[in-house]
């Protein structure tokens, strides 16, 4: 089983993952709910999105994120 379904900590804070996960927009952390909230309050965060849903657009279901500063 891949690596972001079994890990236990987020990523970026060292928190639990017990409340839930998602893949960071920036890059291909594992992050927890509280860690994407402050993600999507970031001034860039509209960028990475539509960075985003142009890959899928393309076929790329596996972006690695516009990599931004965490």
């Amino acid at each position: 089983m891949d690596k972001f379904f079994t890990q236990t900590h987020c990523d970026r804070c060292g928190g639990s993952l017990k409340g839930g996960r998602i893949m960071s927009m920036y890059n291909t952390d594992c992050i927890c709910l509280s860690c994407k909230d402050k993600e999507s309050k970031r001034d860039d965060y509209g960028e990475a999105v539509k960075a985003d849903h142009e890959e899928i657009k393309k076929g790329n279901y596996n972006y690695k994120g516009i990599k931004g500063d965490n």
